[in-house]
């Protein structure tokens, strides 16, 4: 099991932008450079981003900007904004095991707790990184190789 790629790139997108927002006309072309991959990926993720409210677009000016400081939007905003998982659920369990087993009848019960009580975990520590974060220390490494 993975989480989507398109995590990170939507989180990769916001970097860009707060990077290159003076300097560079942010189309999907300039961006899918950057992250290396198609550009059709790129407007997907960010018509997810629009539609979760996190980014607002200027069609064919290449205009991107959040709809709030990024230091207000967390890693699980964009976790959740770019569907991630499936069905809210980090973890897929097995679809049927077998009930006529007593450890097929009774996994659920032992592991589903424990499984949830995981992804809250995760989530809880997406929510404290912001956007913010990340470019700081992404500048940072940026800054060290200019050194």
């Amino acid at each position: 099991m993975q989480i989507s790629s398109r995590f990170t790139i939507a989180i990769h997108i916001f970097a860009c932008v707060d990077v290159f927002k003076d300097d560079y006309k942010l189309t999907s072309d300039f961006l899918a450079n950057s992250i290396n991959v198609n550009p059709v990926i790129i407007r997907k993720v960010m018509q997810q981003l629009k539609r979760a409210e996190l980014i607002n677009v200027a069609k064919g000016t290449g205009g991107i900007e959040p709809t709030r400081p990024l230091s207000q939007i967390t890693l699980l905003d964009i976790f959740r904004a770019v569907d991630s998982i499936e069905n809210n659920q980090l973890f897929h369990f097995h679809e049927n095991p077998n009930t006529q087993c007593p450890v097929g009848r009774n996994i659920h019960n032992g592991l589903d707790d424990k499984l949830l009580s995981i992804q809250q975990a995760m989530e809880n520590r997406m929510a404290q990184i912001t956007v913010a974060d990340v470019i700081n220390d992404t500048q940072n490494y940026i800054k060290k190789e200019n050194d």
